[in-house]
């Protein structure tokens, strides 16, 4: 499959809220994917975090994505805004990497641009890149993936409980990658689109470029 990154069909139905911080003093990077050929697996991951209601109160969900296959390759939900969160779903990921040469795309949050988090990348040569101009085009498939689990697979319910909240999101997340098909994906299921030796072609039209004449 080969396209460009700021697909318009990629964007969440829902809002585009994320819980980021990215009004810091810490090194941000620039934007490698704008434009970019995605032709395989583990080439782009995307990353973000997305709330999950719990009662009164808010949790947060880090996901990473892979931008190939739409595949979540690490997750992670959190009951605060710290690092570990991000953190632990990127050493999720990391391991299934494999020997393959990424790169991370993620906004300016403060928990992307940490030294911990960097450090991480660096040290198992992912290459870092983010957005610029704080448009959802710029990480439009992160935010694709938290629509679908939230109103596809109804992890935007209210939750009794931290535990129940993650015991169900393990769950939506497993279904998720085995059994929900993409259209940009040729049908396939993220599971199997990400081990898929073939092209894999989309079965829609690229509007983006069109809209922004």
């Amino acid at each position: 499959m080969l396209f460009y990154f700021n697909d318009s069909s990629a964007l969440v139905q829902a809002s585009a809220w994320t819980p980021t911080h990215s009004h810091h003093w810490l090194r941000k990077y620039p934007n490698l994917i704008a434009q970019k050929q995605i032709y395989k697996s583990n080439q782009v991951w995307v990353s973000d975090i997305t709330y999950i209601q719990i009662k009164e109160n808010f949790a947060y969900l880090s996901l990473l994505t892979d931008a190939y296959s739409r595949k979540i390759l690490g997750h992670y939900l959190s009951e605060n805004l710290s690092r570990e969160g991000p953190i632990e779903a990127l050493k999720m990921a990391i391991r299934r990497k494999g020997q393959s040469y990424v790169t991370h795309h993620s906004d300016r949050g403060i928990q992307y641009c940490c030294k911990d988090y960097v450090d991480i990348l660096n040290n198992s040569f992912i290459k870092i890149s983010m957005t610029e101009n704080g448009s959802p085009y710029e990480n439009a498939i992160a935010e694709r993936v938290n629509g679908i689990l939230k109103h596809e697979f109804a992890c935007n319910q209210a939750f009794g409980s931290f535990t129940v909240a993650k015991n169900f999101i393990d769950r939506a997340i497993k279904n998720y990658n085995g059994i929900r098909p993409h259209m940009s994906c040729s049908y396939l299921t993220p599971n199997i689109a990400h081990e898929t030796e073939e092209t894999i072609t989309r079965k829609w039209k690229n509007y983006y470029k069109e809209k922004v004449k």
